[in-house]
């Protein structure tokens, strides 16, 4: 923590605490707000959680006079009481500010279309894109999600040069426009990715399928929106705001802070936001902090690539595994493909792990279920009944894609 974000922490934490609200009540009796002289004296407030966001539904978070709110955003609300999430003017301008950062990064200019394909409404998605691009004075071509052939029509003839969506979509239209045979209508040169963690084969799937250079971009709605982070040409990792908000990465059985280069939880508390200012909110996205310079030459510092989510996790036989293992397994077994589901079942009085996994063309099916059935072993510890199906086999989505299916509750 530098004395910059310091000093910022302090200011906020005044302020929300001489309000009747949210961080008033949450800090009551904590004396040490008024004496909090380092990092150290930080790092005893206590951490902000979803559920404490969800508790204070609907604009119990809400910092600043009605008269200073310009709009709202809100998580989807499908694991519960949604969180509303208010913006200021300045709030806007700020999001607007690091998106634009966003897309310089990966070197987009005012000569891109950028097409722009996740959901507008109260998901803080599309219309984050779209006034980073508009302040960038990029072309935007606010498409939204759904309607595959339009989404293709509108690429070939409006020339868009850069598609912004999920992983599982930007493979739907990939595929798609393969199977179609118009690739060398399309003049893509650029994918910014984000909303989900996706492995290296399918990243190297889209980028061969579309002929781009890709981009991870990441964020949450609690925390502005996608646009708080962003990878560069150079692929190591994400870059962050650091001027707006100051990252910690813990233990997340512990709580505590780990060592450099160690995977843990991050913890995001914004330094300028004024509708909803949030202190050390617990993200469950599992990433590090990556060392050193960037070969980029950007100076802000660098998380890794999000590997999975606390909350991801299932249980089967004892042993705790995350998506990501599944994707880094799959990625060592040639003739694999990117996409899979899990389906785990209890039967005959015991858990039994299914995994489907698509394959390449002309692949030997039988000899890739056993290689796959060995590297689950080797490398998650666990057997599986492994099921080799073709490409295109499983469905796909114009959103997120759920790649597990726990149906033994």
């Amino acid at each position: 923590m530098n004395e910059t974000q310091f000093a910022a922490i302090r200011k906020n934490l005044t302020k929300l605490c001489s309000l009747d609200g949210f961080y008033s009540k949450k800090f009551a009796g904590y004396e040490l707000l008024q004496s909090m002289q380092s990092q150290e004296d930080f790092e005893k407030l206590p951490f902000t959680n979803k559920d404490d966001l969800r508790e204070a539904y609907p604009l119990g978070l809400q910092a600043v006079p009605d008269s200073e709110i310009v709009r709202i955003h809100s998580s989807s609300g499908t694991t519960g009481t949604p969180v509303i999430i208010p913006y200021t003017r300045q709030d806007v301008e700020d999001w607007a500010i690091m998106f634009k950062r966003c897309y310089e990064t990966a070197g987009l200019t005012n000569l891109d279309r950028v097409h722009i394909t996740p959901g507008y409404g109260l998901w803080t998605a599309g219309i984050g894109f779209q006034n980073g691009a508009e302040l960038l004075g990029a072309m935007v071509i606010p498409m939204g999600p759904g309607n595959t052939d339009k989404q293709i029509q509108m690429m070939i003839d409006l020339k868009s040069t850069v598609l912004c969506a999920t992983s599982s979509y930007a493979l739907l239209l990939a595929e798609e426009i393969s199977k179609r045979g118009v690739k060398d209508k399309i003049h893509l040169r650029k994918g910014v990715i984000g909303s989900e963690r996706w492995g290296e084969k399918m990243r190297r799937r889209i980028a061969g399928e579309l002929g781009v250079q890709l981009y991870d971009i990441y964020g949450l709605t609690e925390i502005y929106g996608p646009g708080i982070a962003m990878s560069c040409d150079y692929e190591c990792g994400m870059h962050y705001w650091d001027d707006y908000l100051y990252f910690e990465i813990i233990d997340p059985h512990t709580g505590q802070q780990v060592p450099e280069g160690e995977i843990g939880e991050l913890v995001i508390t914004t330094l300028k936001k004024e509708g909803a200012p949030l202190i050390r909110y617990r993200t469950h996205d599992l990433t590090r902090f990556l060392p050193g310079e960037c070969a980029c030459g950007l100076a802000h510092p660098r998380i890794d690539t999000i590997i999975g989510r606390t909350d991801d996790m299932v249980k089967v036989k004892g042993v705790n595994i995350f998506p990501g293992q599944i994707d880094e397994l799959l990625r060592e077994v040639e003739g694999a493909s990117s996409e899979y589901q899990v389906m785990i079942d209890h039967l005959s009085g015991k858990d039994i792990m299914t995994l489907f996994f698509e394959t390449e063309n002309n692949a030997d099916k039988k000899q890739l279920e056993q290689d796959v059935k060995q590297h689950c072993k080797a490398k998650i510890g666990i057997s599986v009944v492994p099921k080799a199906v073709a490409i295109g086999e499983l469905p796909r989505s114009e959103k997120k894609s759920t790649r597990i299916f726990d149906n033994r509750y």
